[in-house]
């Protein structure tokens, strides 16, 4: 092949990552694909517990819009909606009636969603609520490029290599990536912050907040992380329809290109937080402490409640797993929902 789009002899991996993952039989969009719950754990697969320890965050941003009707909460990349079905059998009530949950996915809406969450496959314009992006940029298809001793080259398909790059992903490397030395890799998130700015473009008031595992400008990755997930084991990427393909997220890219999009609002100033989700939930009342010994002895079934509880919640603060991960938390209109006093560091 000659498609400077295609690569020379196999595809160029943003390419194939479309197809693959999103085409006719893509792996998320295939008729009976099993959606991302069934290949890997993300927070919002995880645990029930996930769902509980967003309640504070959508109430401070309930309370923030001076309590809308409705308050829209827009999962991005939803799934088979697991996350919004969660929140609202939980949560819903305590918005009187006012919460309007709706996914949005490009697969079909599954038969055994019940009709009060809504589906759709694109953002909607004129958000007033959240807009929740959990582990969906990461799944926004890239390209993969090398460094070598003719400049940066796309990484194939095949793992030969295509022509040089362009000029527009020259210069998002040269900005967000440090100088790649021979024989590193790197992918191109140019694609993920569009994705990222154009959803928060149809927020009108209210808080976007992505969750995804990446990193930033001084701890970048040289080696590539594109990788494959299928049946809840890390496989390597194929571009066939059979695999999750999926590349950390360059998460302080996505934030600037964010807060570019919302530059142009008449109030302007829009701020913005990275932190990690342990961080981030630990300042919403996560605590992942063992229950008291001696509750087995006085109360031993609220004893196993509290410490299956505790599990949960601990497995979404591991530092070294779901804890891990990144959130990015950008307000529209609204104060930020995490105050100074939330002990918040970023990085």
């Amino acid at each position: 092949m000659t498609d400077p789009e295609l690569g020379m002899n196999s595809p160029r991996w943003r390419a194939a990552m479309e197809t693959a993952l999103y085409g006719p039989d893509g792996f998320f969009t295939r008729p009976g694909a099993a959606g991302p719950g069934g290949h890997f754990r993300t927070s919002a697969h995880a645990t029930a517990m996930f769902a509980r320890l967003l309640r504070p965050l959508l109430a401070r941003v309930d309370a923030a819009l001076g309590h809308p009707d409705p308050f829209w909460l827009v999962d991005v990349g939803a799934g088979r909606g697991e996350l919004l079905l969660r929140i609202t059998r939980r949560h819903r009530a305590d918005f009187g009636g006012r919460l309007r949950p709706l996914a949005v996915e490009l697969a079909g809406r599954p038969a055994e969603l019940p009709p009060g969450v809504g589906w759709t496959d694109r953002v909607p314009d004129g958000i007033v609520g959240v807009l929740l992006a959990t582990e969906w940029l990461d799944n926004v298809p890239v390209d993969v490029v090398e460094a070598g001793p003719s400049g940066l080259r796309y990484v194939l398909t095949d793992d030969t290599l295509g022509g040089p790059v362009s000029d527009a992903d020259a210069a998002w490397l040269a900005r967000w990536y440090p100088p790649l030395p021979p024989g590193a890799r790197a992918e191109v998130g140019i694609t993920r912050d569009l994705a990222w700015s154009g959803a928060l473009a149809r927020v009108e008031r209210g808080v976007a907040l992505a969750v995804d595992y990446g990193h930033v400008r001084d701890g970048r990755p040289l080696d590539g992380t594109l990788t494959g997930y299928r049946d809840g084991r890390q496989v390597p990427p194929r571009a066939d329809g059979t695999t999750d393909i999926t590349a950390h997220v360059a998460m302080d890219a996505v934030a600037d290109a964010g807060a570019v999009s919302l530059a142009g609002r008449p109030a302007g100033g829009y701020p913005y937080r990275l932190m990690s989700q342990r961080d981030a939930l630990k300042a919403l009342g996560a605590d992942g402490r063992r229950p008291p010994l001696g509750l087995a002895s006085t109360d031993p079934a609220g004893y196993v409640r509290a410490l299956a509880s505790a599990s949960a919640v601990g497995e979404l603060l591991d530092p070294a797993g779901l804890g891990g991960h990144w959130w990015l938390v950008q307000p529209v209109g609204v104060a930020h929902p995490f105050g100074s006093g939330d002990g918040i560091v970023e990085p």
